[in-house]
């Protein structure tokens, strides 16, 4: 068989084989023009020219598919195999390079170059230190496959021949043919000694991966393998002991009661899958556990389980009037409730929120809406929540996985209609876990809720029959995409008579029975009650009104326990016996007119209070001083005070040039306490009028209002709780914003009848009802002055004062 350079020989073309030269091959063709190619090359006893296509899904390829390197082999042998295939045997004879494609019909047929190994005598050190690390490699990639026999490696270690070195491995291990390719197409020994010490090392690198791999999967065989000798000793003790239940008798039950509960059909689809997947677990499987645990908490949900609602409207009024006194809005709101689904049973559940002071009832009202309604009642705390997998739940995919709280409490409810109970959902924080509150606007969606979705379930949840009550003390901190799936009821601050009536129905006779005390061992009158209620508390609900209560409770027990007294008369002379000193001192005995001195009112979290507003001018450069703890909005309120009053300096008779002779410093006591808002407005512009002119403010005149540098006074909020407190604390009459007189009605009658109230729409209007005419006396010394009203002096009257606090300006006044 003779070659002759340039010669056009019939080709073959590999799928995913590559010919080496000085190689025996054996392989299989099946393609027409391949076999036909071999016949031809036996026929004329000439060689082929095997070369690899590229891509070897192409059952046809033309020129473009083959590469351009290949071998010229001589046919051997040609047999053939059952079907229309020949197995064929080469062997290759040298490298060579396609010069032409010359036809490929009726075989592929090329023109061929032959392709001898470029050797370059400077390289011939590079290639011996090459081969050496290729043999030293070969010993490493030996010793981690398993499939490498023991003559490779011998032939590897004696090959001395370095330019066949690469492709004798190359040919006799798992290897791409495209690597083996690159190999074949290299004529430089050095570099296909290079390509494949890289080949190598790479395959070295993922050969210990897999060692380390199949050493960790032996060693959990080896322990699953135990475990299960284990479990089955462990199945055939419970089977002699008749304790053994086979997962599938307990999927066939799970897929009993699933049935028996007629759920939706995407439900039911999802809980029989489930319930087949544990049929096939085997005993003890940790998969198997997961499972159980999901059917069996979908199972305890109240799918179907509906409690009969009381719809008695009377009955139900009846219930909260003896569970609680006052709070008409909240039971009004559920009358109508209950009204509505007497007429309209489909009505869906609510979602109520009751925001107020602490200590109001918000939380205790939630137990006797539940039991008015004959519904189940469930509560859930979500102040200080934080993870959203806290209402939603956990995916049960994760170790320790449970649904949130939200179906929780339907669970312990145990029913589909119950009352709960969102306590403090104005604490909810957030952080990286996720927004709470967000996941809240599903629960609370009416138009969304009848298909809530527990990460956990994963499978929908009707929730529109529950009834909703939410609690917070300031609905600011709910977020106003939240707050508007809501129907909010304020509760305001309990007045004293209120205070009075709540003790003596219900705080009294609950404390007397935990104290194990009669009616005949403690009596109270109302008259110490209300002294009581004033000196020892001061809040807006009645908490530390009980503890008090508690305390005189605990008190009359041990008199009784030692023998000291069989019962105790409380009276105003035993009461700081009793109790101790009175904590909060009678204001309406600190009532005098004062100036500088002005009461305001502020609304708080806790109810409302009265803020104090005192001035002081001292002699200076004009510096506006600012203390008391104050907010951003509450500065704003002072400059903006103190703009207004410099705009009618000469109308109010004080010098215009007051604010550069004399520094001015509001102060608001209790500076450890934070305060912030427009509210106090007029007070401070009243506070500062009142110092620079020396007329006097009454002691039980107490105002709110926001200010403007123009004098106008807007309107305010959180009208109801500053009443309470300005009758609280001695106020007999309140300057209040003109725009707020329609909020009058909301204001609890008994503190509307006992205060008076001045609507203002000016400051002019608040401070000719505010500020008290001055004295005779300094009335003389002011139309007796005959100085030009320029240059006449500022005088500070040291015996009002004492401390050059109240300047004076001589004029009319305002």
């Amino acid at each position: 068989m003779r070659f002759i350079e340039n010669q056009i020989l019939p080709a073959v073309a590999l799928r995913g084989l590559t010919v080496f030269p000085g190689s025996i091959m054996h392989f299989d063709v099946g393609r027409e023009k391949s076999i036909r190619a071999l016949r031809h090359a036996m026929a004329h006893n000439m060689p082929v020219f095997l070369v690899t296509q590229k891509d070897v899904r192409k059952n046809d390829p033309t020129f473009e598919d083959l590469y351009r390197v290949g071998v010229v082999s001589s046919v051997k042998q040609l047999l053939r195999m059952p079907g229309d295939n020949m197995r064929c045997m080469v062997e290759g004879t040298f490298r060579a390079g396609i010069a032409e494609f010359v036809s490929d019909e009726p075989f592929l047929s090329v023109r061929v170059n032959a392709l001898p190994d470029t050797k370059n005598p400077r390289m011939q050190d590079r290639t011996e230190a090459a081969a050496r690390v290729l043999k030293e490699r070969w010993q490493t990639y030996a010793s981690l496959s398993p499939k490498i026999s023991e003559d490779m490696t011998f032939m590897v270690e004696t090959e001395n021949d370095y330019s066949h070195l690469a492709e004798n491995i190359a040919e006799n291990i798992r290897m791409p043919y495209q690597e083996r390719q690159k190999i074949l197409a290299e004529r430089r020994p050095y570099g296909r000694l290079e390509a494949m010490c890289a080949f190598l090392s790479h395959e070295i690198g993922i050969l210990s991966i897999e060692n380390e791999i199949q050493s960790k999967t032996q060693e959990s065989i080896q322990k699953n393998q135990k475990e299960y000798y284990i479990r089955e000793q462990i199945h055939a003790l419970q089977s002699e002991l008749d304790e053994d239940e086979d997962p599938m008798s307990e999927a066939e039950k799970y897929k009993e009661k699933i049935l028996a509960l007629h759920l939706a059909p995407e439900s039911e689809e999802k809980l029989l899958k489930e319930a087949a997947r544990l049929a096939k677990q085997g005993a003890g499987s940790p998969e198997g556990s997961v499972i159980r645990t999901w059917l069996d908490t979908c199972l305890e949900l109240p799918w179907n389980v509906t409690t009969e609602e009381r719809r008695d409207v009377e009955s139900a009024a009846k219930i909260l009037d003896d569970k609680f006194y006052g709070m008409e809005k909240v039971k009004e709101r559920i009358l109508e409730f209950l009204a509505v689904r007497k007429l309209n049973p489909g009505l869906r559940g609510q979602v109520i929120c009751l925001a107020g002071p602490p200590g109001t009832g918000k939380t205790s009202i939630g137990f006797a809406i539940a039991e008015a309604t004959g519904r189940k009642f469930a509560r859930v705390s979500l102040g200080g929540m934080r993870d959203e997998a806290d209402v939603r739940g956990h995916r049960k995919t994760y170790i320790g996985a449970m649904p949130g709280r939200i179906l929780n409490a339907m669970r312990l409810a145990g029913s589909r209609n119950p009352v709960i109970l969102l306590d403090e959902i104005d604490k909810m924080a957030s952080d990286f876990r996720g927004d709470p509150a967000s996941a809240m606007l599903e629960v609370l969606d009416t138009e969304q809720n009848h298909a809530f979705r527990d990460h956990y379930l994963e499978i929908p949840f009707d929730l529109s029959d529950v009834l909703f009550i939410m609690t917070a003390n300031d609905v600011g901190g709910i977020p106003r995409p939240l707050l508007d799936r809501m129907e909010l009821i304020e509760l305001g601050s309990y007045t004293d008579e209120e205070k009075l009536e709540i003790a003596k129905r219900h705080l009294l006779p609950r404390q007397m029975k935990r104290h194990g005390l009669r009616a005949a061992n403690l009596r109270i009158p109302d008259e110490v009650m209300r002294s009581l209620i004033t000196g020892y508390t001061r809040e807006s609900g009645v908490r530390n009104l009980e503890r008090t209560l508690a305390s005189v409770c605990r008190k009359c027990a041990k008199r009784i326990a030692v023998g000291e007294a069989k019962s105790l008369r409380l009276t105003e002379g035993n009461l700081e016996t009793v109790l101790g000193p009175k904590r909060y001192r009678d204001r309406k005995k600190e009532t005098e007119s004062q100036v500088g001195v002005v009461t305001g009112l502020a609304w708080t979290a806790v109810g409302g209070e009265i803020l104090p507003v005192e001035v002081n001018l001292l002699p200076g450069t004009g510096k506006v001083e600012l203390t008391g703890n104050l907010g951003s909005v509450m500065k704003e309120s002072a400059t903006a005070a103190m703009s207004c009053v410099r705009a009618r300096a000469e109308k109010l008779g004080i010098d215009p040039e007051f604010y550069k002779k004399y520094d001015v410093h509001i102060h608001f006591p209790e500076g450890a306490v934070p305060k912030d808002g427009p509210s106090a407005g007029i007070t401070i512009a009243t506070a500062l009028v009142s110092a620079l002119t020396g007329r006097a403010v009454p002691g039980d005149l107490a105002m709110t209002g926001e200010i403007t540098i123009r004098g106008r006074v807007l309107a305010i909020g959180g009208l109801r709780e500053k009443t309470m407190a300005a009758l609280r604390n001695g106020a007999s009459r309140v300057i209040i914003p003109e725009e707020n007189l329609r909020d009058l009605d909301e204001i609890d009658p008994n503190v509307r009848s006992r205060l008076s109230f001045i609507p203002a729409d000016t400051v002019d209007v608040v401070w000719e009802n505010a500020l008290l005419p001055l004295p005779e006396k300094e009335r003389e010394v002011s139309d007796g002055e005959k100085e030009p009203e320029e240059d006449r002096p500022l005088v500070i009257p040291e015996d009002r004062t004492g401390n050059g606090s109240g300047l004076y300006c001589r004029g009319t006044g305002a």
